[in-house]
Parts: C-alpha cells; sequence; structure tokens
C-alpha cells in the first residue's frame, strides 16, 4: 500500500506515519528526515540543501523528487510507503505520479489531516510547555509563517489526488487514537470498495 499523509505543520502526520507503518508495513518516508540527513552528510548536496533550507526557501521540485525516488527503491519500500511531507507543490504531485506509472506502481491513498490553525497554534505552545525546551519551529511566528506556505502552496495539491479519487479527509483535531482509527476507517472502506 502506498500511501501520502497531508496536512498543516503541527497537525500529527509524522505520528500516524509511524502507525501507518507499524500496522500496514507501509514504510514512512519523511522528507524532512532525508533532508536532515543528506545536510549532516556534509556531500555537496547537502551543502547546498543547507543553505537552501536556511534561507528559509523550498527545496527544487526535481531535488525532492529525486531524493523521493531514490527512498522509494529501497528493499525497506517492499510492502509500500507512506510519504509525510510529500509532495509539498503540484509540480511535486505531478512528477511523482510519472515516476511511479513509469515503475508499474501507483498512490493508493491520500490521507488530509485537517486541523484549524489556532488549533495547531496552541498545540506548540503545550507542547513547548510539556517539554521544556521547544524544537526550533515551536514557536509562534515560525508556525504562521509555515502555515502560510502549507495554505499557498501545499494544500492547492489536494484537488489534484481529490480528481483521481484518492483523497480521504480525517478530522485531525481528535485524539491521536482517534484519528488513527478515522484513517483505519478510510483505510478499510477504500479497500473494501
Amino acid at each position: 500500500m502506498n500511501l501520502i499523509i497531508f496536512g498543516p505543520p503541527g497537525a500529527g502526520k509524522g505520528t500516524q506515519a509511524k502507525r501507518l507503518e507499524e500496522k500496514y508495513g507501509a514504510r514512512q518516508l519523511s522528507t524532512g528526515d532525508m533532508l536532515r540527513a543528506e545536510c549532516e552528510s556534509g556531500s555537496d548536496l547537502g551543502q547546498m540543501l543547507k543553505s537552501i533550507i536556511d534561507g528559509g526557501q523550498l527545496v527544487p521540485d526535481e531535488v525532492m523528487v529525486k531524493l523521493v525516488a531514490f527512498a522509494i527503491q529501497d528493499e525497506a519500500c517492499a510492502n509500500g510507503f507512506n510519504l509525510d511531507g510529500f509532495p509539498r507543490t503540484l509540480g511535486q504531485a505531478q512528477e511523482l505520479d510519472a515516476m511511479l506509472s513509469e515503475a508499474g506502481a501507483n498512490i493508493d491513498h491520500v490521507i488530509v489531516l485537517e486541523v484549524d490553525d489556532g488549533v495547531l497554534l496552541d498545540r506548540i505552545k503545550t507542547r513547548a510547555e510539556e517539554t521544556g525546551s521547544a524544537r526550533s519551529d515551536d514557536n509562534e511566528e515560525t508556525l504562521k509563517k509555515r502555515l502560510e506556505v502549507y495554505h499557498e502552496q501545499t494544500a492547492p495539491v489536494l484537488p489534484f489526488y481529490e480528481e483521481k479519487g484518492l483523497l480521504r479527509k480525517v478530522d485531525g483535531m481528535a485524539s491521536i487514537d482517534e484519528v488513527t482509527e478515522q484513517i483505519d476507517a478510510a483505510l478499510g472502506a477504500k479497500v473494501a470498495a
């Protein structure tokens, strides 16, 4: 099973992606983790990516697609994958579609965690208070910028998958376990159909 998990920053994509990997064997592929690992490698590509990311810009579509294509070919994805943080633009979605089609594969489901922006702001404040030390992106100003980018560049990708009949909307404001149950139900409904 090949999945994509969409949602604004702080919606719980990573948490649900881990659960999907455990339950269905669909390997979690976090593009954020991939980018961080490449930056830390010290490679020429890593240095280029670091300068782009540090400048607050999105990594070019062709670079992201190559990173994802390489990850999908790994043996760990033999039972499928779930993409967390990709695609972020319509161009990436189209390139992913073409790449998978060429390989005789496709996306089976696209899960969207719907969460109000105000709830996301409250979540990062709570997380910062509970942990005592906030992550670098756990501040209101950074989250507002990331939400703006999500609404302008990533949310417009959703109609691409809706037209294909793959989109499954989930109430991301429910508890973690309830969100997992909604996702299971959405996947089961599609599988049974």
